[in-house]
């Protein structure tokens, strides 16, 4: 029966305001006191309270609540009870045999406890688990669990606190404390120190890790974490983040004193800013104090740090930047005198809008200035100016008429051509022109349930030789490789420095088949020929002769969970392969594989090496908690090659427990590293935080 049937009690109830509804509900004038029995239900703004049985002193401002009690909090926690007294308003009151679900549905349980303003609750002899109950067997202790004394859990403060507890697994208890203390669900970031690590290092020795993090407020953070080792100096390492209106910013740095007495250290930071809609500007700052320092104390790297300012601005289909550039190279035998700043770099692309037939225009521009500590100074500005004509035949054929000059004009200084005795001070100029001719011709033909193309694609293109001379540098297109990708490319050098010329033709196939139901194969095979042979292009490239290697790519996924690539670039003589990648991965709810094989040949003049490696990884769901993964990489150079690296994982997790266990030998070897092993094991406790050991 809803309270509406009693007018003076409703007004009474809404004066509080309080608003009951049950199967039957009695108002005793004499007492003030109001009942309800069955099915009953009692809110107070954002709070729902359902009982059998309730008893409400008007006078008193009491509720008196028994029978199958449940507390609905606004939070989204949930609190069940065999008997309450609580206010009207259901913020103060005490409770026994209490029972609250949290917002992350992690459990407290309790013999008694009280309620203070609605936002603190005090238990005495709880218990605290994220862990579910055995359904068969809902006696059995959790896989772990909190119990205290005295558990309090303040939502303003946002906290769950314990006093004299202990932490129990599988029943068994392993750990004391007097005071422990965390963030409830509530909180997404909080200050306070992170989980420790431990570890051992035949380099730095025995160390432990003491994360700090800070959140000084809604847009920063920081996180300092000291490490302390028995061979080394301590590290201090800190990472600070901020988010700003129109930007953010991030900051990695760490600072050590060796054995040696030498003080080392690293920087990484970067910064993004939107100036307005059309212009922003950022920063990247790299650098370290030794080259094996951040490999050797764990921290991210790449083998070339560049540090660089830049602001840059898009505008419907015009772009501009402007830079300056540094570079550090950590590679074995770099020498830091050789590599430039780039200051300023300058570029501007614009793609004019369609005309009547659809020609439009395109200018692109750059500009570097290269200076060496030791070495040739560069100085270049380069225009590209361009006329397209795309069109499409009655037939479907597509085509597209180019035509384009590129002017570049160089300021030298002590650059030393190849095979002259002296250097070349002074300027230099190139003027570029370059004709091309795009055509394909799509054909779909459709059969059941799949649908075919065949599309040939040619392109001719022509310009004049030997605008390649030995007087202009090559900064930006030192390294090239030949493949599917730029297989019909006007210029398939991705720099300014070098152009492609001589008259010349590109021709290729491409073919596929596509399912209604998603899966699909497709294959390209093409080929260049070109009139004149063309120096440029180093003995190995594929494109030293008349006729190029050929190059082709296979790409079969007969699924969204399968798919298999090869590409390829074969000799054009013998038809040995001069370049294979294979690829293939497959994908389960339980299991998982990828594999891949790479083989590069030798480019003559370039800075690296020939390559084949084989490398893979396996991952499998061994059970509902219980899942594994593999993964090795294997260096098959006939002198030099061998295993590279080889791990193994086994993980176990569930709703409130991580555990992990990473076995791994690295092979790699530069300078003062050499193969390590390591061992890592990892135990979370969810909502609590997690204890981590590494062993190197």
């Amino acid at each position: 029966m809803a309270l509406a049937a009693y007018p003076s009690l409703a007004q009474t109830t809404e004066e509080l305001p309080i608003h009951f509804s049950a199967d039957e509900v009695n108002y005793d004038r004499t007492l003030d006191v109001v009942s309800a029995r069955g099915n009953v239900e009692v809110q107070h703004e954002d709070r729902i309270l359902f009982a059998d049985t309730i008893s409400f002193n008007q006078r008193q401002d009491v509720l008196t609540v028994s029978g199958n009690v449940t507390l609905l909090e606004p939070s989204g926690e949930v609190l069940f009870a065999d008997y309450m007294e609580v206010s009207g308003d259901l913020k103060d009151g005490i409770v026994s045999d209490i029972r609250l679900i949290l917002s992350d549905k992690a459990r407290l349980a309790a013999n008694g406890g009280r309620r203070i303003g609605g936002t603190v609750t005090e238990l005495a002899k709880a218990v605290y688990s994220p862990c579910e109950t055995c359904a068969t067997n809902p006696d059995k202790p959790p896989l772990w669990q909190v119990k205290a004394i005295r558990v309090i859990h303040d939502k303003e403060r946002r906290t769950i606190e314990y006093r004299d507890a202990w932490l129990e697994v599988a029943g068994v208890p392993v750990a004391y404390t007097p005071y422990l203390s965390h963030p409830d669900p509530t909180v997404k970031r909080e200050s306070g120190f992170l989980a420790p690590s431990f570890g051992n290092s035949s380099d730095l020795g025995f160390w432990v890790r003491t994360p700090y993090f800070w959140a000084i407020d809604r847009q920063s953070d920081l996180r300092i974490t000291p490490t302390l080792t028995s061979s080394e100096g301590p590290v201090l390492a800190a990472r600070y983040r901020r988010k700003f209106m129109q930007g953010e910013i991030e900051t990695q740095a760490s600072v050590t004193m060796d054995s040696n007495d030498d003080v080392l250290g690293h920087i990484d930071a970067e910064g993004r800013f939107d100036i307005d809609d059309t212009w922003r500007w950022g920063f990247d700052a790299k650098r370290t104090a030794e080259d094996t320092y951040q490999r050797r104390y764990g921290f991210e790297y790449d083998n070339v740090l560049t540090s660089r300012l830049f602001a840059e601005g898009f505008r419907r289909r015009n772009y501009f930047k402007i830079e300056g550039q540094a570079y550090q190279d950590l590679r074995n035998g770099a020498d830091d005198n050789d590599s430039p700043y780039a200051i300023p770099m300058m570029e501007y692309s614009r793609r004019g809008d369609p005309g009547n037939h659809g020609a439009y225009t395109t200018l692109d521009a750059d500009m570097v200035a290269l200076t060496r500590p030791d070495g040739a100074d560069t100085r270049r500005l380069s225009l590209v100016g361009g006329w397209h004509q795309p069109y499409t035949g009655p037939m479907g054929d597509i085509y597209e008429l180019s035509a384009t000059l590129q002017t570049d004009v160089y300021h030298l200084s002590d650059f030393v051509p190849e095979g002259a005795l002296r250097a070349n001070d002074g300027i230099e100029g190139r003027a570029f022109p370059q004709i091309a001719l795009d055509w394909r011709y799509p054909l779909v033909r459709q059969s059941g349930a799949f649908s075919q193309t065949l599309e040939p694609m040619v392109s001719l293109i022509a310009s004049p030789y030997g605008n390649n001379p030995a007087s202009i540098p090559n900064e930006d297109s030192l390294d090239f490789e030949f493949d599917d990708t730029n297989l019909f490319s006007h210029n398939r050098f991705v720099g300014y420095d070098r152009v492609e010329g001589g008259p010349r033709v590109n021709y290729g196939l491409k073919w596929g088949v596509h399912g209604n139901r998603g899966g699909s194969t497709t294959v390209l095979v093409g080929q260049s020929y070109r009139y004149h042979k063309d120096s440029t292009f180093a003995e190995g490239s594929g494109l030293e002769d008349n006729f190029s290697d050929y190059v082709g790519r296979i790409v079969v996924s007969p699924h969204k969970d399968w798919s298999f690539s090869y590409r390829t670039r074969i000799d054009k003589d013998d038809f040995a392969a001069r370049r294979n990648e294979i690829s293939l991965g497959m994908s389960t709810d339980a299991f998982s594989f990828s594999t891949s094989y790479n083989f590069f040949d030798k480019l003559e003049g370039s800075e690296f090496s020939d390559r084949e490696e084989v490398r893979g990884s396996v991952a499998a769901k061994l059970s509902r908690y219980w899942r594994t993964t593999f993964d090795a990489v294997r260096d098959l150079a006939d002198e030099t090659g061998g295993m590279r690296s080889v791990g193994l994982n086994l993980t176990y997790e569930d709703e409130c427990f991580v555990f992990a266990t990473d076995l791994r030998r690295d092979y790699y070897e530069d300078r003062e590293l050499k193969p390590s092993d390591s061992i890592i094991l990892r135990f979370s406790f969810k909502t609590l935080g997690e204890f981590q050991t590494d062993a190197l």
